[in-house]
């Protein structure tokens, strides 16, 4: 399946006292993908977020929403609307439990995991088929205490891991620029710890 990718949205909550938790992975990957691009993210009133286009990509946005993260859709809907941008030209990135830090998934499609920002920009969009980009963060392991995890910052070793998982998808970037979803989700969803670890094939329904 080829991808055209005219919109990545990073999620996470505004404010400096969220800035270094777990549940900002997905700003943190559109921060750096906005440096390597040469992306000024500016405040959009009427995108509720932070927003800037590529020179490089023509008509590629880059968004950080700051509805905090059960709002999300909110902006995601504004800009894709104004820009008319179509879901399946998205690609959310966002912070996973089920996935354990340094690990990711590149998806189209699929559940939504409990995560309140892809709930929101799917009751937004009124379709689950848009791109996802999975950031692996780990789970506390017991279920209420997932809101206190998610809004601390990672540990040292996890943060470390966290870091070379957005790096792994920063140098597949120029594979998803160009619509190679192949070899785009081979190289993200290859396992860290193994060089020869087999990289999953992209499907459109997983867990």
């Amino acid at each position: 399946m080829q991808a055209v990718l005219r919109l990545i949205v990073g999620l996470g909550n505004p404010g400096a006292e969220h800035a270094k938790t777990r549940h900002n992975a997905g700003f943190w990957f559109c921060e750096r993908l906005a440096a390597e691009l040469g992306v000024n993210l500016a405040r959009e009133s009427r995108f509720h977020g932070l927003a800037g286009a590529s020179r490089a990509g023509a008509g590629l946005w880059l968004l950080l929403p700051q509805t905090f993260m059960n709002r999300s859709g909110q902006a995601v809907r504004a800009l894709a609307q104004f820009h008319r941008i179509a879901p399946e030209e998205m690609l959310v990135v966002h912070d996973e439990l089920d996935l354990p830090p340094g690990q990711m998934r590149l998806k189209f499609g699929g559940g939504l995991g409990g995560h309140n920002g892809l709930k929101d920009i799917t009751a937004h969009l009124g379709t689950q088929d848009y791109w996802r980009l999975r950031i692996g963060i780990g789970h506390p392991g017991d279920r209420n205490a997932v809101v206190d995890y998610v809004l601390k910052p990672p540990r040292r070793e996890e943060q470390d891991d966290i870091d070379g998982a957005l790096e792994r998808a920063l140098a597949a970037w120029p594979l998803l620029a160009r619509g190679d979803v192949a070899a785009a989700t081979q190289r993200i969803n290859s396992n860290p710890s193994s060089a020869k670890a087999a990289a999953p094939t992209l499907k459109k329904d997983l867990p």
